[in-house]
């Protein structure tokens, strides 16, 4: 049973109800949308060193009345790749092996540069219909249906919502594009962010999957302190002597 794909793409997911533009003229293309929120998204990167924080994981069986957690440290790359030291572990042993575990080296392979490009949320990877606007959080957001082109794991089918300000994704929900093996019949997931200063970060994943022996499990992720690391640190203060490099008086 193979949930590698949970965090893969876990960028990404359901919202409030629809808010009515009063001017749809106003209003941008689903291309214009995207092309904004890859731009910030770069000026964002440029202006942090990485980032830093910490994730707690529970896994629940309801077949099994199994339930595993885990406490997990993560580090960011300026280049975006992740980095995962496991703090504590509790509860189903086979689970935090074969699936919590499994889904960190998942996204840690999907974070690296040369494979990312390949399930970023662009228009290489995907088609868009603007759908329309709705709150989220008291934030006006723009929601665009999304298709992948290709029938990979690490894409999916679903929905995105887009701050109307930052341009920075605040939510998605969706399925993967393909099915990571026979076991599993289906996998649905919901992906939330929070803005903390001027940048935006992970809030909580909520997935579901439904797999033909094991029945359902609940994968659920809370994101907490969270931080930016500075993009240029300021350098030593040398303005003050140190005792031996004081000029001595005779």
């Amino acid at each position: 049973m193979n949930y590698r794909l949970l965090l893969a793409v876990l960028f990404l997911l359901p919202v409030s109800s629809v808010v009515a533009a009063e001017n749809a003229a106003n209003l941008l293309t689903s291309e214009e949308v995207v092309a904004r929120m890859a731009a910030h998204d770069l000026q964002r990167q440029a202006s942090t060193a990485g980032y830093a924080g910490m994730r707690r994981y529970v896994l629940e069986n309801h077949s099994f009345q199994k339930r595993a957690e885990m406490l997990v440290r993560v580090e960011g790359d300026p280049d975006g790749t992740k980095h995962f030291d496991v703090v504590s572990e509790d509860g189903w042993k086979a689970a935090n092996t074969h699936v919590l575990r499994k889904m960190l080296e998942s996204e840690t392979e999907t974070s690296r540069p040369e494979l990312r490009a390949t399930a970023k949320i662009n228009s290489t990877n995907y088609d868009f219909v603007f759908v329309g606007t709705e709150l989220v959080a008291d934030r006006l957001a723009y929601v665009l249906e999304i298709t992948p082109k290709r029938k990979e794991k690490y894409l999916f089918h679903g929905r995105i919502w887009v701050d109307a300000e930052d341009y920075a994704l605040v939510r998605a929900e969706g399925n993967p594009a393909k099915n990571p093996s026979f076991w599993t019949k289906s996998t649905h997931f919901e992906h939330v962010y929070q803005k903390s200063g001027a940048l935006w970060f992970p809030l909580s994943t909520e997935s579901v999957t439904e797999a033909r022996i094991f029945g359902t499990t609940e994968v659920n992720i809370q994101y907490f302190d969270y931080a930016a690391k500075p993009a240029h640190p300021h350098p030593p203060d040398n303005s003050v002597m140190s005792a031996k490099e004081m000029p001595h008086r005779d």
